[in-house]
């Protein structure tokens, strides 16, 4: 079932996912050669801890940290180590959740690594804009397809692939509510989008083929042929005036 929120609800939502905007902003200052990704898990966790939130991600599903460190052929669910050090020319996508006041927040960001290949550069440039592409569509009377379509076909055009085994979801009381919000599929189809829906829009585009597979420990998802991945998420909502807005805006 979808949930359409009520405006108090919408306000504790607001502050969930500013909370996770500013984590990620905070986390950003760290990124750099030489830092670990469990180090930053750690600024994060302390981060959505000092905003008097818990982290979404943190045992969920017996998930064992507090954000998601993808680095380059990691698309998503990568699991923060201390023996994972960002080099020069990295690209690092940073999902974060966190819970405050019975609701959730939900967004990622994919940061460069000092000096990053401009072809690479491109493949971010690309999937940021899909994302915004797709938020583009979130309006009352679209629907669902409307929103993959976009992403789907910006990304396509440019000569990258679209992640389906993940997709974006609703985001309320639960980290994951229906429905599912696919980064592709057809004008038109799929459920009418309303106001008061809350929706995690996430592009998960690849360099090369679209192909995914996971790792051993079963959360780890990684590109089959090794090519980059880039994930940009927002979490917005969908109102009576017609202009989305992005409740984890950066």
């Amino acid at each position: 079932m979808i949930y359409l929120k009520t405006d108090e609800e919408i306000e504790l939502l607001r502050e969930s996912n500013l909370i996770v905007a500013r984590t990620l902003a905070e986390v950003g200052k760290y990124i750099q050669p030489g830092v670990t990704t469990k180090y930053l898990d750690q600024i994060g966790e302390d981060y959505i801890r000092s905003c008097g939130a818990v982290p979404s991600f943190l045992n969920y599903s017996g998930y064992p940290a507090s954000l998601c460190i993808s680095i380059n052929d990691v698309v998503v669910h990568g699991i923060p180590s201390v023996n994972q050090v960002l080099k020069d020319g990295d690209i690092v996508s940073v999902d974060c959740g966190a819970y405050k006041n019975g609701f959730h927040g939900d967004s990622t960001y994919t940061f460069r690594v000092g000096d990053v290949d401009e072809k690479v550069v491109s493949l971010l440039r690309t999937t940021k804009e899909a994302l915004y592409l797709g938020i583009e569509q979130a309006v009352e009377g679209h629907r669902l397809g409307d929103i993959g379509h976009a992403i789907q076909n910006h990304c396509q055009k440019r000569g990258y692939t679209v992640v389906r085994e993940m997709v974006g979801h609703g985001v309320g009381r639960h980290l994951h509510e229906e429905p599912e919000v696919c980064n592709f599929g057809k004008r038109g189809s799929g459920p009418m989008l309303k106001s008061g829906m809350v929706l995690a829009i996430e592009p998960m585009i690849n360099m090369g083929r679209a192909d995914v597979e996971w790792l051993d420990d079963d959360w780890t998802v990684v590109t089959e042929d090794g090519s980059l991945s880039a994930h940009y998420e927002n979490t917005i909502l969908i109102t009576e005036s017609g202009e989305p807005e992005i409740l984890t805006m950066y």
